[in-house]
């Protein structure tokens, strides 16, 4: 159980950071200049292009080294980086290039007549982000989202090979003092079945509300 909650506690602060980055990264493909917009698909492209565990791999070792240099050639001491905080580091940049993805296509997804009479209004970027193309976005964007939640608490897993102590870990180590493989890794499946299924009711609910308002699928044919 304290394994389970260290694999939640990743996948939560792993989806948030990723939102951020996703938020940003789909505005800077859409709206920045060729520079920005440029960086933005190298990074899509790259990050969905690598295995996720050899992303891992990297950004975990060479990331907190590069982190650690960088301090002692400015004279500072190194740090030991929290576990915790490089996972969701890690997962949260992976997370990002997909939730860019997704965000991106949701705005697309928006009527430009929405977008158009908006400015004509005068709204500010901020406002109009704010008002009409957040509200607008969700009814498109929560689906997606909601899978990439769904494998943020597998990719949790992953950082099993780096050592951090999270369901996957926590279950291997059990099961090997115990030997008692068939339970806990029974156990485990079972943990992340009811993780998705949980998962599932919360994102079905709030894709309703997101939804509110606007015709169902039947009623549209």
């Amino acid at each position: 159980m304290l394994g389970l909650l260290h694999s939640l506690e990743i996948a939560v602060g792993a989806t948030i950071v990723g939102l951020l980055i996703g938020t940003w990264g789909a505005y800077g493909k859409l709206y920045g200049g060729p520079v920005v917009r440029d960086l933005f698909a190298v990074y899509t492209t790259v990050v969905r292009a690598v295995p996720e565990l050899v992303l891992i791999l990297l950004l975990y070792y060479a990331g907190t080294d590069l982190i650690n240099q960088v301090l002692a050639a400015m004279g500072y001491q190194r740090v030991d980086i929290s576990g915790l905080v490089a996972g969701i580091a890690v997962l949260g940049f992976v997370q990002g290039a997909y939730s860019t993805e997704v965000i991106r296509g949701a705005i697309l997804a928006i009527p430009q007549g929405q977008i158009e009479a908006a400015r004509a209004f005068g709204m500010s970027p901020g406002l109009l982000l704010r008002r009409i193309t957040l509200p607008a976005m969700l009814p498109f964007a929560i689906p997606g989202l909601a899978n990439l939640w769904l494998i943020a608490t597998k990719d949790t897993a992953l950082l099993a090979v780096v050592g951090f102590f999270e369901l996957t870990l926590a279950t291997r180590q059990a099961a090997g003092v115990t030997k008692a493989y068939l339970v806990f890794f029974l156990a485990a499946g079972v943990l992340y079945l009811c993780v998705t299924l949980v998962s599932n009711f919360l994102l079905g609910r709030a894709e309703k509300w997101a939804r509110r308002g606007m015709p169902s699928i039947k009623e549209a044919r």
